[in-house]
């Protein structure tokens, strides 16, 4: 008799499969009020491949990615035209060339975008309509609304992927930590009763094509694709 598949074990939560809530107590986000800000403290995230900077304005607090060279006590500005690190304008008060992080995808959000570690976007162009062209480290430009708000800047940890893990067990606690499956092995490299793909028998793969209406366990591989294989 065959026993669930991870698929279906990670959807049920178990402890297993389970995200330690303290790694995610701490949300990213931007303030209601304008004014001069401080950096009360420097914070570790487990959650957050960047170290986060707890900031005070208005007897409000909140989280944001360290820039880098960020300090405790250090003074930075929320709203405004001054265009220095680690200020927190609307698009359209940042000048065309710079690099900026923690982008917001609707006014408001808190930000969406550009939020690991080492990452920064440009500001590109400055169109008509209110709208800014911001161009991401994937060369993909992206045309947001003017009053969305970004930090200046680029997020500390720049290089830390570069970093080996010298053993599994770092590995396998750094991505429990956010809830990530590790290690990852194919399907059809497990036994028969680990997966409907599992054992192979010499690697001769079942169909990957699973129906639409199939349940949990069987809806794995491709789910109801118009084609499969190479373009010819």
């Amino acid at each position: 008799m065959g026993k669930r598949i991870i698929s279906q074990a990670r959807g049920k939560g178990s402890l297993t499969y389970r995200v330690k809530k303290k790694a995610f107590t701490r949300k990213i986000g931007y303030p209601r009020t304008e004014g001069e800000a401080q950096i009360i403290k420097l914070v570790h995230s487990p959650a957050h491949s960047a170290p986060l900077i707890k900031i005070s304005l208005n007897k409000e607090s909140f989280f944001l990615p360290a820039f880098n060279l960020a300090f405790e006590e250090q003074k930075i500005k929320v709203g405004g035209t001054e265009n220095k690190t680690g200020n927190i304008l609307l698009l359209k008060n940042i000048k065309v060339g710079k690099e900026v992080y923690n982008i917001e995808r609707n006014p408001g959000d808190g930000g969406k975008f550009m939020r690991s570690a080492g990452s920064a976007a440009i500001v590109s162009k400055k169109l008509e309509n209110g709208k800014i062209s911001v161009s991401f480290p994937s060369k993909k430009e992206i045309v947001l609304h003017e009053n969305c708000r970004a930090t200046l800047g680029r997020i500390a940890g720049d290089g830390q992927t570069i970093k080996p893990f010298m053993t599994a067990g770092k590995k396998y606690h750094k991505m429990k930590a956010k809830s990530k499956l590790y290690p990852r092995i194919s399907a059809v490299a497990v036994n028969a009763v680990d997966h409907p793909f599992g054992s192979g028998r010499g690697k001769r793969i079942k169909s990957k094509i699973a129906k639409r209406n199939a349940p949990p366990g069987r809806r794995v591989g491709h789910i109801r694709p118009r084609r499969t294989g190479y373009k010819r």
